[in-house]
């Protein structure tokens, strides 16, 4: 199949999948033809699959975000740990946020929060998307991470809500100054995740952590703990 029949066949069954999302989903209406594309991609152009896809994320979506974004002060806790950055651009002119593992902490009392805070970071960082651009990135940074840090459900919720809710959004997730003893937990991570969100998550050397950083991302955009010029944002200040 040549790419203009390829992207054809494409048009063609966004035009199906959109008649049959807001058959049973008015609110359909209101997405674009890429966010319709994105979740067609994700279930390779199966427009079955995609379709039922999307009318559990805007079920979800209203459900969990029924005021349209996540305010700060429904997820103050998390932002208080200040674990959470928002940064440049790398060289395709993908935002990048950076996330510190050994900061968070399991939140007992509202086990959701940490959801939220998902939500509110991945919304962001799609607002920051310039035209012509879908994905973002992020680095997640473990140094000095510690058992008291794992939160299994938690980080299962994050990736689990990226993959699901916001298909063809990361373009990378860089894992660097990854402690051994993360490793295991990894282990109990990774048989949630499909082979896509798989194959984006790099775990950096810690020797070549600056080399494998600048291939993708300018000095100017990369942050100064990483050899960059970029000081660290958090994220409700971006």
């Amino acid at each position: 199949m040549s790419n203009m029949q390829a992207m054809e066949n494409e048009q063609a069954k966004i035009r199906l999948m959109r008649s049959n999302v807001e058959s049973k989903d008015p609110s359909a209406k209101e997405a674009d033809d890429a966010m319709i594309r994105r979740f067609l991609r994700a279930c390779n152009l199966d427009v079955e699959k995609a379709s039922a896809k999307f009318l559990k994320y805007l079920k979800w979506r209203r459900s969990f975000v029924p005021n349209g974004s996540i305010s700060e002060s429904e997820i103050a806790n998390e932002l208080a740990q200040q674990k959470l950055f928002m940064q440049g651009f790398n060289k395709k002119g993908q935002p990048i946020s950076v996330s510190f593992g050994a900061k968070h902490f399991q939140n007992k009392n509202d086990p959701d929060e940490f959801k939220r805070l998902m939500v509110y970071s991945y919304d962001k960082l799609c607002a920051r998307t310039p035209p012509g651009q879908e994905k973002f990135v992020l680095i997640s940074d473990l140094k000095g991470w510690k058992y008291a840090n794992s939160d299994l459900r938690g980080h299962i919720s994050s990736l689990t809500i990226l993959q699901d809710y916001y298909p063809g959004r990361l373009g990378k997730c860089y894992v660097v100054n990854a402690p051994y003893l993360f490793m295991t937990v990894w282990k109990s991570i990774s048989p949630f995740l499909d082979e896509k969100t798989k194959k984006k998550i790099i775990f950096v050397d810690n020797k070549k952590l600056k080399s494998t950083l600048l291939e993708k991302i300018d000095e100017s955009q990369l942050p100064e703990i990483y050899g960059g010029q970029l000081p660290l944002v958090p994220i409700q200040d971006s």
